[in-house]
């Protein structure tokens, strides 16, 4: 290792610590929290296997499966905009922006018409997510193939992705309309994003480990691509073939992400922003501590959301909201006054 690398990856120690205490605190919150409070000596217990019982069964077979699910999925969508980001050169892009979210919404909710079950559902998500993909990569070949004027190739990408996603939200209006009374509730609360029930948390988790290690090895050509097209042509980057790459992978996470707790927007669009912010570009930085942060910080809404009226529980999306524009806006003001 080079001397220049050990001093970059020292001044990544702190961000790394500051990330890791935050899902702990955001862990042990969840876990010890919601309609029927836990004490942290009685958590410990349950998590040691010294104590069982109703409390036991509460934190393991109830919240620890939930939060394991929130915490997988909303790392997959912020490592998602952490990579759309960087791959239309826009911080504005987020895990939707090329219309999976619709996709995947106007497939779930095509099975939940149908009166279908929840395998069907999950399957029809996954099939409206990957024909979304399809047609971005069907219509945005020429971005991908390097034929476009370099300044073109983000613009058209973006410009692609904006037409299908009002096209999959023309579809989405269009079915919630023909829906029956009986299914409505149901379709709202997937499109708002929906944690109840998640206890096959295993796939977003897997999702999650496969590819953020599939995009760290990306994170110095995001570095270099950052600096626009020509830079990164110049020191060697074949920036059509990375912003394919970054496709994919952005892809596949938002795909894992909705197709399980449905569409949960906002962390995938600030998260990476506030990490920058306070962290600096490396993205060899900031694409881990995406996916740890916002994971995190969905464990602590997903807490207010299901303890601040228990037993009722509040639109965790909501909770999101207005809980991150405020903390995101002190973080924004705050670097402007240092500059």
């Amino acid at each position: 290792m080079s001397p220049a690398s050990a001093t970059r990856g020292l001044a990544a120690l702190p961000a790394f610590a500051a990330a890791a205490l935050i899902v702990m605190v955001a862990f042990v919150t969840a876990l010890a929290n919601g309609s029927e409070p836990i004490a942290l000596v009685r958590l410990w217990g349950i998590l040691t296997g010294s104590e069982s019982g109703l409390h036991a069964d509460i934190v393991l077979g109830l919240r620890m499966p939930r939060a394991l699910t929130a915490f997988g999925c909303v790392g997959l969508l912020a490592l998602a905009g952490a990579l759309m980001q960087v791959m239309l050169r826009n911080p504005l892009a987020d895990p939707y922006v090329l219309g999976l979210a619709g996709g995947a919404g106007t497939g779930a909710l095509a099975a939940m018409l149908a009166g279908l079950g929840a395998v069907a559902v999950t399957a029809s998500a996954w099939a409206g997510a990957l024909i979304s993909v399809a047609l971005v990569l069907a219509l945005g070949s020429r971005s991908f193939r390097g034929t476009l004027p370099q300044a073109d190739e983000p613009l058209r990408l973006l410009l692609t992705g904006i037409a299908l996603a009002i096209g999959w939200a023309a579809l989405i209006t269009l079915a919630l309309a023909l829906a029956p009374d009986a299914s409505l509730r149901g379709m709202l609360f997937w499109l708002m994003g929906d944690l109840d029930g998640t206890e096959d948390f295993w796939p977003p988790l897997l999702g999650l480990g496969v590819l953020a290690a599939a995009a760290l090895v990306l994170a110095r050509d995001c570095n270099v691509l950052a600096l626009g097209t020509s830079r990164a042509q110049t020191l060697g980057v074949a920036s059509a073939r990375v912003r394919l790459y970054l496709l994919i992978i952005a892809s596949a996470a938002t795909a894992f992400a909705v197709t399980t707790i449905g569409t949960l927007g906002f962390l995938g669009l600030i998260v990476p922003n506030a990490v920058r912010l306070a962290a600096g570009n490396d993205q060899r930085v900031v694409l881990p501590v995406s996916a740890l942060v916002g994971g995190a910080l969905l464990l602590l809404a997903d807490t207010v959301a299901r303890s601040a009226l228990a037993p009722m529980q509040l639109p965790v999306g909501a909770v999101v909201a207005l809980g991150g524009v405020p903390i995101f806006i002190a973080l924004l003001a705050r670097r402007s006054s240092e500059r």
